[in-house]
């Protein structure tokens, strides 16, 4: 199954490619910055034919609308595709987007591919199994503070619209840490901590399509996962902490003031 996951998700992305510089159509959904191109619905439509004509009793559930019904909580196996994470980055002709597939199994993370098609590489995780780029194994990285520690963090759609908008948090994390990036992919900030180049990485309001494949990528090379409260992750509740073991508990620690502040 991962090296069928791996498969498409390389056509899809083969797709991307082949349409990035080309005229496209661009909708927005809710707000002006949540996009929607005729590369992503394409995208999803290569994805979803490719599974349903070789697992044609799996459940899908697919950011652009294939099968909204289905749940991440449901028994079985449900496959979670983000068929293009970054649109915003894409629609800019900026580099850092990809596409991400997670199969779950009875509601837990079992199979996870990212990849990102400008840089042709691939991440890859298997329940049990590790973490692998482009074939060879990787695990989180080892630094030990957050001082020697680069992290990413992104914003939500609604920024505009509302007080949770996640600016406190980068303002107290900016003064602690060597350095803060925004990849605007939720993904990619995921697939780079387990292969160590980022530390850690906080967001919110993240629908399980950005988290399905990534999650299992940190956890499978070493990585902790976890919502603002240091409990474990679920896939529906849209707060994510993800770092190696050894800073997990600082940056949980920074969060607290936002959490205390908002009653979450």
């Amino acid at each position: 199954m991962l090296l069928f996951a791996e498969d498409i998700a390389k056509q899809a992305g083969r797709l991307l490619l082949d349409k990035l510089r080309a005229e496209r159509t661009i909708d927005t959904k809710d707000t002006v910055t949540d996009l929607v191109t005729d590369a992503d619905r394409a995208a999803e439509a290569l994805l979803v034919d490719e599974i349903e004509r070789r697992f044609p009793s799996h459940s899908i559930l697919g950011e652009e609308g294939t099968r909204a019904q289905a749940s991440t909580t449901q028994d079985g196996y449900v496959w979670v595709l983000d068929p293009l994470d970054g649109t915003v980055n894409y629609t800019h002709q900026l580099p850092m987007f990809a596409v991400s597939v997670g199969v779950l199994l009875n509601g837990a993370p079992l199979v996870g591919v990212v990849y990102l098609p400008v840089l042709d590489e691939c991440f890859c995780a298997s329940r049990g199994q590790g973490t692998t780029l482009n074939g060879q194994r990787v695990h989180v990285s080892t630094r030990p503070t957050l001082r020697q520690s680069v992290l990413a963090t992104g914003f939500s759609y609604d920024k505009h619209l509302t007080h949770q908008d996640n600016v406190s948090n980068v303002g107290r994390f900016i003064k602690e840490v060597r350095g803060l990036r925004r990849m605007g992919s939720a993904s990619i900030d995921l697939a780079y901590v387990s292969c160590g180049r980022l530390d850690g990485y906080w967001e919110e309001k993240l629908k399980p399509w950005d988290v399905a494949a990534g999650v299992l990528l940190v956890e499978e090379a070493g990585g902790v996962v976890t919502n603002y409260h240091n409990r474990p992750f679920e896939l529906d509740e849209g707060r994510i902490v993800a770092s190696n073991p050894l800073i997990h508990s600082p940056m949980i620690d920074q969060l607290k003031p936002y959490v205390q502040e908002h009653a979450l």
